[in-house]
């Protein structure tokens, strides 16, 4: 049996960690690694245009699969460009396993052409980076990059010189045992105890979730039917908690709507669950609150505690809720979910007069169609900016439907590159990219990686011919927008030209008859909805200050607009509110 190359032994050892792709771009120092992977059964090279949608594409793998994803670059600008997806998976929690590539060995430190040093620059990103400086050392390295990456979810950095890459490997390399899940973390007890008491004390309790949630609906439905509590979520919790909850009062923060605020504000216990809600302008300072989260280092980091809980959230609450008194009072619950319907009435109100007649289309109107029309498992995967704002409206949650974005990092560009690695998962699952045309553009040369490798994905382009959200925040600050302008092509003459189906949409009577056009096509897609750049409303009453980029704000609502079909589900929930 011929002798094993590092590279190969690199590939192997990945295989048996369950990686079934490698997202990259070739390159010089990286070809040791891709022949490899060429003559490897069980994994697959991914040939992307640029190296950022390599990375948001294995990040996107992660988030779908829950499993380890990776990617690579190539020595210097290669790996480089790795940095901003390797940075949204990072605080997405995914598991990734980054290879960049080295410069020859013998010419770092000495200003060699590509030459940076990964192993510095990744460590912000990163669990673990580091440099493999000989053979001998390239599995235990590996080994451990790994598990950093599935045990803490997140990032590894793995730099790999080229000429190492092609020298023989050790003999005997040690099999060390791989970790592939995460354990459930139980609380002590005298913290679940010490969190029943002060449940039993509390007359008003409300939920906030993140997406911590993540398989325990059930768990927090349980919990909230025994004490009576309004459950609210933040975006990255709304796909998990959403659905089928007697419940909910909305969503708080930037993009917030209903009942949310004032269920976190009105109550006397406020319990986090696996959520790093970044806007602790919008979280209470005058009640008292109890966290529960995996990461100990979230723990009181957006507010004051007065409790701690290290803890996953199922596994919390499968403790505390037989040790918690059950309470009958629903007043605090019912005026809440009352007052979720109201706003939702309000808001809805503005949206349903003649949409379906509006040209420039209505953004929300195509929110809703696409709502009504995506499968009931399909995966989106959505723009940063104004896509996040009708994302988080109007796509209904049902636990079989994906919603993943840029939510922790913010970067623009990624719906695209996210849907070709959950597309990548699973060819026959619907993938919809709800991507704004400054997003699109900045990585559209990756459509092509669409029809390079038939990807059915369906791009779905509001094209509003301007970066909204900035110009939102422009707006806010009293500022004229400036350079937020965008000069764009015929999106769909684009497509076709690519070998793609393409259709553009200038009137609301040809969305639904082009969605469902491009949803029947069994390749890639993309439907260019030219959209209404004026669908921004803001209340009246709001201070500069209360918007800076996408972040803190001191208003209970910023933006104003449709929420689709959850006014259906707050007045069913209505249903279950004595009446006087």
């Amino acid at each position: 049996m011929a002798k094993q190359n590092v590279a190969e032994q690199f590939v192997d050892i990945v295989v048996r960690a369950g990686v079934k792709r490698l997202y990259g771009v070739v390159g010089d120092s990286l070809n040791p690694v891709v022949d490899a992977i060429r003559r490897t059964k069980g994994i697959e090279w991914i040939q992307v245009r640029h190296e950022e949608t390599a990375a948001f594409a294995a990040g996107a793998e992660a988030q779908i699969t829950g499993s380890l994803a990776a990617c690579a670059g190539s020595c210097g600008p290669g790996n480089l460009h790795l940095i901003n997806g390797l940075y949204d998976a990072h605080r997405s929690m995914a598991p990734v396993l980054a290879l960049a590539s080295q410069i020859p060995s013998s010419e770092i430190g000495l200003g060699y052409f590509q030459e940076t040093h990964p192993d510095h620059l990744f460590r912000e990103c990163s669990h673990y980076c580091e440099l493999i400086s000989s053979p001998r050392q390239m599995p235990r390295l590996l080994h451990t990059a790994i598990q950093h990456a599935v045990g803490r979810s997140g990032v590894s950095v793995v730099s790999l010189p080229g000429d190492l890459a092609s020298e023989p490997a050790p003999e005997k390399a040690v099999e060390t045992a791989l970790v592939t899940t995460r354990p459930t973390v139980r609380p002590g007890d005298a913290e679940i105890d010490a969190l029943a008491a002060m449940v039993d004390e509390a007359d008003k309790v409300t939920l906030f979730c993140g997406s911590g949630t993540a398989g325990a609906h059930a768990e927090v439905m349980a919990f909230a039917e025994k004490v009576k509590s309004p459950v609210g979520h933040a975006l990255r919790g709304k796909e998990w908690i959403q659905y089928d909850n007697p419940y909910d009062v909305g969503m708080s923060g930037l993009l917030g709507y209903g009942a949310a605020y004032e269920a976190t504000h009105g109550c006397d216990l406020l319990i986090l669950l696996g959520t790093d809600f970044p806007y602790n302008a919008f979280l209470p300072d005058d009640v008292k609150i109890a966290q529960v989260d995996v990461r100990p280092e979230r723990l009181g980091r957006r507010s004051k505690l007065d409790l701690a809980v290290w803890g996953d959230v199922r596994e919390t609450l499968r403790c505390l809720t037989p040790r918690v008194s059950p309470k009958s009072n629903r007043k605090f619950l019912d005026k809440m979910l009352k007052k979720h319907a109201d706003a939702l009435e309000g808001v809805v109100k503005a949206y349903t007069r003649k949409v379906d007649k509006h040209v420039p289309i209505h953004p929300e109107y195509v929110a809703s169609v696409l709502d009504d029309l995506a499968d009931d498992s399909a995966i989106f995967t959505v723009d940063t900016g104004m896509c996040n704002v009708w994302a988080a409206r109007y796509l209904t949650p049902n636990g079989r439907r994906r919603v993943i974005g840029s939510f922790s990092h913010g970067s623009m560009a990624n719906a695209l590159p996210q849907a070709i690695g959950a597309q990548f998962t699973d060819r026959r699952r619907q993938v919809v990219a709800m991507s704004g045309d400054g997003g699109f553009s900045m990585l559209m040369g990756d459509f092509l990686t669409l029809v390079q490798y038939d990807l059915p994905v369906k791009v779905v382009l509001f094209n509003n011919s301007s970066l909204g959200m900035v110009e939102l925040e422009m707006l806010v600050a009293g500022l004229p927008s400036h350079g937020t302008t965008n000069h764009n092509p015929d999106f769909a003459a684009v497509a076709r030209a690519a070998g793609a189906h393409g259709v553009r949409v200038e009137k609301p009577k040809q969305l639904a008859g082009a969605l469902k056009d491009a949803f029947a096509h069994k390749g890639p897609a993309l439907v260019d909805v030219v959209t209404d750049p004026n669908a921004l409303s803001i209340p009246p009453k709001i201070k500069s200050e209360m918007v800076t980029g996408f972040a803190l704000s001191a208003s209970k609502i910023v933006l104003d607009g449709g929420v689709g079909r959850m006014l259906q589900m707050a007045r069913s929930n209505l249903r279950n509110v004595p009446r006087p």
